[in-house]
């Protein structure tokens, strides 16, 4: 039976891992993503987790702790954001290449410099090809069900690959909200408990983690990666279809929002989704044809299934919260544009980078986007493809 709560989005990650009562949690401090730790380390602290809380002296060192950890065969998790996620950058792929399906929250934050606390996804963005999953969450609710989820997913004998469960810095991670949890028992059945493929104190077999690979083998190493990637997609499918039987709650590698008949669509991520909906149904109920595309999974990139989903439309907008200093686009642009490539026909299609920062988007920046994209389907001229929304110039 459903349990009706209010919490925040750091609180609700902290649930989650209080339900699946991980056996190691490493985590050191860092703005927005500090009360995850910190909720966490109340629960260690009251007994209610058999969790062993290490507190270490900076992120990588979180990082290096969660892969010690895991390579001993123990469920690992963490959270970080920002310049925490960065000081890991070394560790997030030996995590990912050593196949260890450590869990993490990454609680979305601006890129220094110049300095600043507030969410854009450069932190997240930065690491896309680290080798890590990559699940975005629209609201508390979904932040606590891909925790849940990105636990199976990761562990999954045919994955076995890290999974960032991706929050916006204190626009939901703050911000307290209706939540409907599991109980205990069923979140924990869920998970299942944690039976690693292989274990440096297994006693029957002989393992190295992190040798040097050499020339003659380092090119295996990441084709095997990659198919893992490629079966998580599968995966995921799969555990999505066993949450929506526990919870009624369905997820999918992305949520079409009244794309049926629509000529025009918003492609995003995150909590702006929210307020992308609530344009898309004033303008519908103004009679304008105009969908949304949410991007929950981002790594694996469902190419097929978003190429599929954008090919009857006539104009498309991709919003990056990050800046990829291409000087072509963001990188959810670059992903989706790529991924519309094989089509005969394809829609026009735009960027607009935006919030960076945490500066404001409102349903009057979204109606703007609609705007441009009406005037591209009138003349078929895209214009600029490049653009920043709501900054002076």
């Amino acid at each position: 039976m459903a349990i009706r709560e209010r919490l925040s989005g750091n609180e609700a990650i902290a649930y989650a891992m209080k339900q699946i009562n991980p056996d190691v949690v490493a985590a050191f401090p860092i703005t927005p993503s500090t009360e995850i730790p910190q909720y966490f380390s109340q629960y260690v602290a009251d007994q209610a987790v058999d969790t062993g809380l290490i507190l270490v002296e900076s992120e990588h060192s979180a990082m290096s702790a969660c892969i010690g950890s895991q390579s001993a065969g123990a469920r690992t998790m963490t959270a970080t954001s920002s310049c925490g996620l960065a000081l890991m950058w070394e560790m997030l792929y030996v995590a990912a290449s050593n196949r260890l399906p450590v869990t993490m929250a990454v609680v979305n934050r601006a890129l220094s410099g110049p300095i600043n606390i507030h969410a854009d996804h450069s932190d997240s963005m930065g690491a896309r090809d680290a080798g890590w999953i990559q699940l975005y969450s629209e609201n508390n609710q979904e932040a606590y069900d891909n925790f849940i989820q990105a636990v199976r997913i990761g562990e999954h004998a045919q994955v076995q690959l890290p999974v960032m469960v991706c929050q916006d810095g204190f626009i939901t991670s703050h911000s307290i909200e209706n939540i409907e949890l599991m109980e205990d028992e069923v979140v924990k059945n869920f998970v299942g408990q944690y039976e690693p493929v292989t274990s440096l104190l297994n006693p029957h077999e002989a393992i190295a983690i992190g040798p040097y690979d050499s020339a003659a083998y380092y090119m295996e190493h990441k084709r095997q990666q990659a198919e893992a990637m490629k079966n998580a997609c599968q995966v995921a499918k799969e555990v999505a279809t066993d949450f929506e039987a526990l919870t009624g709650r369905r997820y999918d590698y992305f949520e079409a929002y009244r794309m049926e008949d629509t000529e025009t669509a918003i492609v995003v991520l995150n909590s702006t989704a929210g307020t992308a909906k609530s344009t898309v149904d004033t303008l519908r109920a103004a009679g304008k044809k105009v969908g949304l595309l949410k991007i929950r999974m981002f790594r694996p990139f469902p190419q097929e299934e978003i190429c599929q989903a954008l090919a009857h439309l006539k104009a498309v907008a991709v919003m990056d919260r990050s800046e990829g200093f291409s000087a072509a686009g963001g990188p959810v642009f670059a992903e989706v544009r790529s991924a519309l490539y094989p089509l005969e026909q394809r829609p026009q299609i735009i960027n607009y980078i935006y919030g960076l920062g945490g500066r404001d988007v409102t349903t009057q920046h979204i109606e703007m986007v609609y705007e441009s994209l009406f005037d591209i389907m009138e003349t078929n001229d895209p214009g600029e493809v490049y653009r920043y929304l709501s900054v002076r110039e």
